[in-house]
């Protein structure tokens, strides 16, 4: 697959070369199979709540990083199973896995916790004071003082 261009769009929009980024990132994604698999649910207009199914990892074995704009969610490989036992079907996962999204900026994890095989991760967008729009006052000009008339010669 060629990669797509988006510099015509760059001509007159500035601050958007995260697009084409995030674009790359979306493409390649895609092949990262569906494991584990996840829901993302917006609960309001500034919070989501990523859930993801995680049957059989602990707290211990799962690692959660956000850094510039990316939530990596890591799980660490089970250890081998138990050979005294024997399966006659094996469909709970328990190899190791990696997930990455990409978050919109402002975006900032507030909290995951772990609750029936489920890894719930709750984010906020949180537009810092300095970014909020703010109103700024017009300040009208003194008028210049206008020249004093000359006196009329009679």
């Amino acid at each position: 697959m060629n990669a797509i261009d988006f510099s015509p769009l760059f001509r007159t929009a500035i601050g958007f070369d995260r697009l084409a980024r995030l674009m790359d990132t979306a493409r390649s994604g895609a092949d990262a199979g569906g494991y584990p698999p996840y829901n993302i649910e917006k609960t309001s207009d500034d919070s989501y709540v990523l859930t993801m199914a995680v049957a059989g990892f602990a707290e211990a074995d799962l690692d959660i990083t956000a850094h510039q704009n990316t939530l990596t969610v890591v799980g660490r490989a089970q250890a081998a199973p138990d050979e005294t036992r024997r399966f006659l079907h094996r469909g709970i996962a328990g190899r190791g896995f990696e997930r990455r999204f990409v978050l919109a900026d402002h975006i900032v994890v507030s909290g995951a916790k772990l609750e029936n095989g489920l890894l719930h991760i709750a984010l906020r967008h949180e537009v810092p004071e300095a970014l909020k729009p703010r109103q700024i006052p017009v300040q009208g000009s003194r008028p210049a003082a206008l020249p004093e008339a000359a006196p009329q010669a009679a």
